[in-house]
C-alpha cells in the first residue's frame, strides 16, 4: 500500500470513528476526556457507577468537612461520580458565592485526584429577566430560550455566563497537571414546566438551536475541551419518539440520560417498573447512537423504604438487560431534615445500602482504576 493510500485510510478511519460516535463530540477533547468517554462506554456493558449530587460539599448533619461524604461514612468509599452545579459561579455574584465557587473548584479537583468522576448541572438564573431558574407559573412566563439565541436581546448576557463556565473549566487542573474531565448537563428536565427552559415556554427548534450554540460556543469559540455533554430529560416520556422531541442531534450529545423521581414516589406513580421501561428506552437509544447511557438523577426522598436500594432501585437499573454507565442520587441537605436521598450513619436503610454497595454490579470511587487512561 502506498504512502498516500495509508494517509487516506487513516483519514477515513478518523472520520468514520467520529461519525459512529466512538469519540466524544469534541474532536479536540483532552486525552483524559476521551478516555473517560471510552471507559464509561465499556463500563456500562456490565457495571454501573454510583454517584450523588454535592456529596463532598455537605451531608445530612454537616457541611464543609474535608474528605467526607455521607456515603463514605456508611460504606468506606465516596461515590464513584459526584455532581456539582455551575450555578454557584454564574448566579447572583456575592462574597458568599465567591467563597463557595472556590470551595467548588477545590472539591471538583479533589474528586479527580482521587480517581472519581465529576458531573455538572446548571440551575442558571434566567439571563433575560434575572429571575431564578424556577419559574413562577402564577404569571405569564417569557420565552427566554428564544431571547438567548444569536441576535436576540439576551444573547450577550448568555455568552458572558458561558465565559464564566469556561473560566472555571480551565481552572480545574489536577495534581497531574491535566484538566479535569467534566460531564456537563445543561437544561435538564427540559420537557417539564418548572424551569425557564421548559417545553411549555419555547419551541423544540429553539431549544435545539440554543443547545447547539452552547456546545459550539464552549467548544469552538472558548476552546473548552474537557467536557462531555449530557442530554437529560425528566421521566414524562413513554416512547423513544417522545424522548427525542428536544434532542439536538448526535453531533452535540455524548450522554443520553433521564431524571426520575416520580415513578418511585408513593405520592407519584409509585411504580418502579415504569422507570425500568424508560431506562430501557434510553439504554437502547444510547447503544444505537454509540453514546453513554445514564440515570442522571433519581432517589426516594427520606428513603422511606428501608430496602429501596436492593428491592426497588437495583432491579430497575438492570431492567430487561438495560446498560447504564452511571446513576446519580440527589443530595443530602444539611438544613432540610427530610431532604436526603442517600444513606447516612444511623438511618434504617444502611444495612440494605451496604448490600447494594457490595453487589458486583455497582462501582464506587475506590473501585475505579485508571478511568482517565485508555486501555
Amino acid at each position: 500500500m502506498s504512502y498516500n493510500s495509508i494517509k487516506l485510510l487513516i483519514l477515513f478511519l478518523i472520520i468514520a470513528s467520529s461519525a459512529l460516535g466512538i469519540n466524544p463530540v469534541d474532536g479536540k477533547a483532552t486525552p483524559e476526556t476521551k478516555a473517560l468517554f471510552a471507559n464509561l462506554k465499556e463500563i456500562q456493558e456490565s457495571k454501573i457507577l454510583v454517584g450523588q449530587h454535592d456529596a463532598t460539599m455537605y451531608g445530612h448533619t454537616w457541611s464543609g468537612d474535608e474528605n467526607r461524604s455521607d456515603m463514605k461514612d456508611v460504606c468506606g468509599s465516596h461515590p464513584a461520580l459526584i455532581g456539582f452545579d455551575f450555578a454557584l459561579i454564574t448566579n447572583k455574584p456575592s462574597a458568599m458565592t465567591k467563597n463557595r465557587s472556590e470551595f467548588l473548584l477545590r472539591r471538583m479537583i479533589e474528586t479527580y485526584n482521587r480517581g472519581g468522576v465529576v458531573t455538572m448541572c446548571w440551575h442558571t438564573d434566567n439571563p433575560f429577566n434575572r429571575e431564578t431558574a424556577w419559574v413562577d407559573t402564577t404569571k405569564a412566563v417569557v420565552n427566554t430560550v428564544k431571547e438567548l439565541l444569536p441576535g436576540r436581546k439576551a444573547h450577550e448576557v448568555y455568552k458572558n455566563k458561558l465565559k464564566q463556565i469556561a473560566g472555571m473549566a480551565k481552572k480545574t487542573i489536577g495534581a497531574d497537571g491535566k484538566l479535569v474531565p467534566i460531564i456537563f448537563r445543561p437544561f435538564h428536565e427540559m420537557e417539564g414546566g418548572w424551569f425557564w427552559w421548559g417545553r411549555p415556554y419555547r419551541t423544540s427548534d429553539e431549544f435545539k438551536m440554543l443547545w447547539q450554540f452552547t456546545v459550539e460556543y464552549l467548544r469552538d469559540s472558548l476552546q473548552v475541551h474537557n467536557f462531555l455533554y449530557a442530554f437529560s430529560t425528566d421521566c414524562k416520556f413513554t416512547t423513544r419518539e417522545q424522548y427525542l422531541i428536544d434532542y439536538p442531534g448526535d453531533n452535540y450529545v455524548d450522554v443520553l440520560g433521564m431524571d426520575d423521581y416520580w415513578d418511585f414516589r408513593p405520592d407519584g406513580a409509585n411504580n418502579p417498573t415504569l422507570a425500568g421501561e424508560k431506562i430501557k428506552i434510553v439504554s437502547d437509544l444510547a447503544h444505537e447512537k454509540y453514546k453513554i447511557a445514564a440515570m442522571t438523577e433519581t432517589g426516594l426522598e427520606s428513603i422511606t423504604d428501608s430496602t429501596w436500594f436492593t428491592k426497588k432501585l437495583l432491579p430497575v437499573l438492570r431492567y430487561k438487560d438495560a446498560k447504564l454507565a452511571y446513576i446519580m442520587l440527589w443530595r443530602n441537605d444539611n438544613h432540610m431534615v427530610h431532604h436526603f436521598y442517600g444513606p447516612f450513619p444511623g438511618h434504617n436503610s444502611v444495612k440494605d445500602f451496604l448490600k447494594f454497595y457490595n453487589d458486583d454490579y455497582t462501582l464506587f470511587e475506590k473501585d475505579l482504576k485508571n478511568i482517565y487512561q485508555k486501555k
